[in-house]
């Protein structure tokens, strides 16, 4: 009971996070409000304490945030990036796994040097819903979005694989670069393959339970909801890595899932779940990092003393410190790339571009810790493998939570400072294709309705073909209204606009009155619960259909 108790504590904590950021008159991003919520938790009040196994906490909360990401990153931006996503994924975090695990050894020595390269590694992987979160929906560059998050599903993946690699190297006291760099090769290669096999395996498990037993959303979400967590223990059972097994099998699904798949209640049902545990694991690494500040601070002095019988103020030094040389090597491996992307330029003949430092200086600040982070530090061992503490470990937590927090405060303060600097698109490259596109789908929802119309007319009686005349000339007015909306000329698009203000309108005043009239035959005993919530459901989806961009005024 007490672990029902307290899971449910947490997943409250996670809601009221949400309403506090709304309502709170200090606009701050929303993982430190979790993370100070947690904290709230954990005082003597309140006396909420977690301890979780590390290999049980990895398992619980990374293969499905990563599935999530792998699954909803925007496919075509992440291969056209590609170079320099893996620049920043593959290269920045072996840069900054080095330098860091040298600098945190030359500044707190009692930190040998395995577990400075382990602290260095869970410290690369980037948090790119914290940017986002932090600079405002929209006001980043598209292509620099789209850069971070790609760089935070591969640098989450290649970050925890370098921190095993790390972490065992500081169990079994054996370490060996070039049979490291095989097994990461290996490791890799194998987790992506077994990825890309579990997501084909569950898509065709759900074609066939799809087939046998009808459209039953409830079924497919559940398989779905399987997937990461089954492409996590495959590869592990193999020793290969579950985290790339994670990601791989989230990018898979979005190829393996085509349109004919699955109903449309079956996808509205999948994203609202998948966005309901994103948002749910996403809060409770937050809450957990918050819980552990107080703890983490009562064994400051313990701390201290681990890392050489410092000063107590020291330790908050060291954290400024690492989070400081976190940024400048970001800023210089992000400035030397564009340096040798210029060079290529020069040597293939092609135009000259000069490199904008505050482009170079916002991907730097970008680079906030986050969940991942806080998952892969409270994944270090309790114990040795001759029993005896793992050294330096609260140690290592303390340092992992102050930078996570300290950089959320400073991309907080300097990230909305510098962005207004950054050169913006004359025209939001997103909203051109996707007005494009709703063109396409018009037209092609046009020529559909004539086809079919022609079709039908034949062998109807009078009446009937009548009637069908009728339906069509509706549904093909409602679809050439759109067409006109898309339109380049100003005034067929602002007189197309109007009409569909005024359809959306309407039909908003006619689904209200809809559902207030079934509250009401509910309330007077004329229809019972399951036939209520049938037609609520119905009309949810109408005024879903309603609210949508092809049909409200965008």
């Amino acid at each position: 009971m007490q672990i029902v108790f307290t899971v449910l504590i947490l997943i409250l904590a996670v809601a009221l996070s949400g309403v506090v950021t709304r309502v709170s008159p200090v606009k701050l991003p929303l993982p430190i409000f979790q993370i100070a919520l947690g904290a709230v938790l954990a005082l003597p009040l309140f006396g909420l304490h977690v301890r979780f196994d590390p290999e049980v906490f990895l398992l619980l909360f990374i293969p499905p945030l990563l599935f999530a990401d792998g699954w909803r990153i925007p496919k075509r931006e992440f291969f056209r990036l590609g170079r320099p996503i893996l620049a920043l994924a593959l290269g920045l975090v072996l840069f900054t796994v080095v330098g860091m695990g040298y600098f945190i050894h030359w500044l707190i020595p009692p930190i040998s040097l395995p577990l400075a390269f382990a602290l260095g590694a869970v410290l690369s992987p980037t948090d790119a819903l914290a940017v986002s979160a932090i600079a405002g929906k929209g006001k980043l560059p598209p292509k620099l979005q789209h850069l971070l998050e790609g760089e935070a599903l591969m640098n989450d993946a290649s970050g925890l694989v370098a921190f095993k690699f790390a972490i065992a190297a500081a169990l079994t006291g054996v370490f060996s670069i070039w049979d490291a760099s095989f097994s990461f090769f290996v490791i890799a290669i194998g987790g992506l393959m077994v990825g890309a096999a579990t997501a084909w395996s569950f898509s065709y498990a759900r074609r066939q339970v799809l087939r046998w037993s009808g459209e039953e959303p409830a079924i497919q979400v559940a398989l779905l909801l399987l997937t990461p967590f089954a492409a996590y223990l495959f590869a592990e059972h193999f020793k290969l890595s579950g985290i790339l097994s994670a990601v791989a099998a989230g990018i898979t699904m979005t190829y393996t899932d085509s349109a004919d798949n699955s109903s449309s209640a079956t996808r509205l049902q999948t994203n609202s779940v998948w966005s309901m545990l994103e948002f749910i694991f996403n809060g409770m690494t937050f809450i957990l990092l918050g819980l552990q500040l107080p703890s983490v601070i009562d064994l400051a002095h313990a701390d201290a003393v681990a890392a050489g019988n410092v000063p107590v103020s020291y330790l908050f030094g060291y954290v400024v410190a690492i989070t400081l040389t976190l940024i400048a090597l970001r800023f210089f491996w992000v400035w030397v790339t564009q340096h040798l992307r210029f060079f290529r330029r020069i040597v293939l003949g092609s135009a000259y571009r000069p490199i904008n430092l505050w482009l170079v200086l916002a991907t730097a600040l970008a680079g906030v810790r986050g969940s991942i982070t806080m998952a892969g530090v409270m994944a270090v061992p309790l114990v040795m493998n001759d029993g005896t503490p793992f050294p330096a470990r609260d140690l290592m937590i303390f340092l992992a939570t102050g930078v996570i927090l300290a950089s959320l405060i400073v991309a907080s303060i300097f990230l909305p400072m510098v962005l207004p600097k950054l050169p913006q698109p004359v025209e939001n490259l997103q909203e051109k294709e996707e007005r494009r596109a709703r063109l396409l789908l018009a037209k092609s929802a046009v020529a559909a309705v004539e086809q079919a119309h022609d079709q039908m007319l034949h062998g109807l009686s009078e009446a009937d073909a009548e009637m069908l005349e009728e339906v069509a000339g509706s549904l093909l007015s409602v679809y050439r209204a759109r067409v006109d909306a898309e339109s380049d000329l100003a005034d067929t698009n602002q007189r197309a606009n109007r009409h569909r203000q005024f359809e959306r309108e309407l039909r908003l005043a006619a689904v209200t009155a809809e559902r207030n009239e079934i509250y009401r035959l509910r309330e007077t005993f004329q229809i019972n619960d399951e036939t209520f919530r049938a037609l609520l459901r119905d009309l949810d989806l109408a005024e879903n259909w309603v609210m949508s961009p092809l049909v409200s005024k965008h």
